[in-house]
């Protein structure tokens, strides 16, 4: 058996969703467990190469998890001969551009998503990365969750039957930031800085649905701003630009409906603040991040409509959890495993910038539509 390092520059580490899933739950726990186990038993180990805009701060996370090198200076890290891969995770507006650079400098590129600001700037990403030959991808993290990976075990199992609909419930309330300070950063409220639950969810639900279902054909969809008014990490009251909640009906393939309700202004009465439920002709499900109840045709209930009588059923009782057969893990942590298995191996990574163009043209269908109160038909990007 024989171990080999990748060294990893990851840029926007000091964000929420950078330290806590990259850095932390995925490419550090990767590296205190032994690395990736290859195909052929051989070990590729991760080396963490910290980039930010704060110095300070960098210094400190370096000190913390036991990081030799960080630097507020991406060219002079993309420049480094010995570092093959850059992984992004700042906010979308700096997003391309450092794309841009780290392709240009022959390093194969993980990204969170939205990848761009514009499915045109999308395009250009995928150009320049199939120019330069590098591997690229984009974070499809939900796919490698216990729940649905559960879910898409039962419809490969045929469980369902025929599909006829899935309906997509996600959200939680987010605090303004005048009594509670708001668990999210300000900038996802402001259009101008590339804000919106629109941008932000739909290239998960597009991701999702064309995955385990089929394509997105057509979208019929609002965008609102709930809370107009909202105060910053500074305790600065701002006007929120950018939509906060999405209520959309997204037509698939073979007349499958889906209807997703994405809001950062809802209060949660769900078993998980994001669940799926699928109902097909033999079955239905409810999958969550973790958890997926099912009740079969066979096991359906036949619930009596009578408004004089209160509800006496527990019809969440009627429903049974699908077992775990495998040991959870981390959904970041998976996909970084099998991306860097990729890199090492040399082949392309299945959810690549294009799937990330695709996301944006969800995103950019979805505003449409609220806009013009119109249902808009997708033309889908292919390369």
């Amino acid at each position: 058996m024989a171990a080999r390092t990748v060294r990893v520059v990851v840029n926007g580490v000091t964000g929420r969703m950078g330290y806590r899933q990259h850095l932390v739950r995925s490419l550090l726990a990767i590296r205190d467990d032994g690395g990736v186990v290859l195909p052929d038993g051989d070990r590729l180990m991760v080396e963490p190469v910290l980039v930010g805009r704060n110095a300070e701060r960098l210094a400190e996370l370096a000190a913390r998890h036991g990081l030799s090198e960080h630097t507020t200076d991406l060219d002079e890290a993309l420049a480094d001969e010995t570092v093959s891969v850059y992984f992004d995770a700042q906010v979308t507006s700096e997003r391309k551009k450092a794309l841009l650079k780290a392709i240009a400098a022959g390093k194969h590129v993980y990204t969170e998503k939205p990848i761009a600001e514009s499915v045109e700037d999308g395009i250009e990403l995928v150009a320049a990365a199939r120019e330069a030959g590098v591997i690229h991808g984009v974070v499809h993290d939900k796919l490698y969750l216990p729940g649905l990976i559960k879910l898409r075990r039962l419809i490969d199992s045929g469980f369902f039957g025929r599909i006829l609909s899935v309906r997509g419930e996600f959200g939680y309330w987010v605090f303004e930031g005048d009594l509670v300070p708001a668990q999210r950063p300000s900038w996802n409220y402001r259009a101008e800085d590339g804000g919106g639950i629109v941008l932000d969810m739909f290239p998960h639900w597009n991701y999702v649905l064309e995955n385990l279902f089929g394509g997105v054909q057509a979208v019929t969809a609002r965008a609102v701003t709930h809370i107009g008014e909202r105060w910053d990490e500074h305790g600065r009251r701002y006007t929120a630009t950018a939509d906060d909640a999405a209520y959309a009906i997204f037509e698939l393939a073979d007349g499958v409906v889906a209807q997703v309700n994405s809001s950062w202004a809802v209060r949660v009465e769900r078993e998980e603040l994001v669940e799926f439920q699928v109902d097909g002709t033999h079955g239905s499900a409810v999958a969550g991040l973790f958890g997926c109840r099912v009740q079969p045709r066979v096991g359906t209930p036949m619930p009596v409509w009578n408004p004089d009588l209160p509800t006496t059923e527990d019809f969440r009782g009627q429903w049974h959890q699908v077992p775990d057969l495998i040991e959870p893990t981390n959904g970041f942590r998976a996909q970084w495993e099998q991306f860097l298995t990729d890199v090492d191996a040399g082949r392309p990574h299945a959810y690549d910038l294009a799937a990330g163009v695709r996301g944006l043209q969800l995103a950019t269908a979805g505003l449409q539509s609220s806009a013009e109160g119109r249902r808009v038909v997708v033309d889908w990007f292919t390369a």
